[in-house]
């Protein structure tokens, strides 16, 4: 018999949302995925763990993608993408959104 692995979700935690910026903070265990969606604001992220991950786009291209533990990057309102987890531990990073 074999096994079927059910999709896991990446999980959100929003720290902050102010109405200027909204600081969520994202974890992934391995193979977790955010999922298809558009980023409606410019955002950063700041690494926490690192790690691997593959990222979706709209187009159906796949890129992978190495984060490193504090160096961060920013990316402009607009972006559309699914981002899975491609590392066999938990992993995690924050992502701060500019609402204004």
């Amino acid at each position: 018999m074999s096994e079927i692995k059910k999709a896991v979700a990446a999980v959100p935690n929003v720290e902050v949302d102010d109405g200027h910026i909204r600081v969520t903070r994202w974890h992934f265990e391995p193979g977790a995925s955010t999922g298809m969606h558009v980023h409606e604001f410019d955002y950063l992220v700041v690494p926490v763990t690192g790690g691997e991950f593959i990222v979706n786009n709209a187009e159906g291209l796949s890129t992978s993608m190495v984060q490193q533990p504090g160096e961060c990057y920013k990316r402009q309102a607009g972006v559309t993408h699914n981002v899975i987890s491609n590392s066999p531990r938990a992993m995690n990073f924050v992502e701060i959104e500019f609402l204004v």
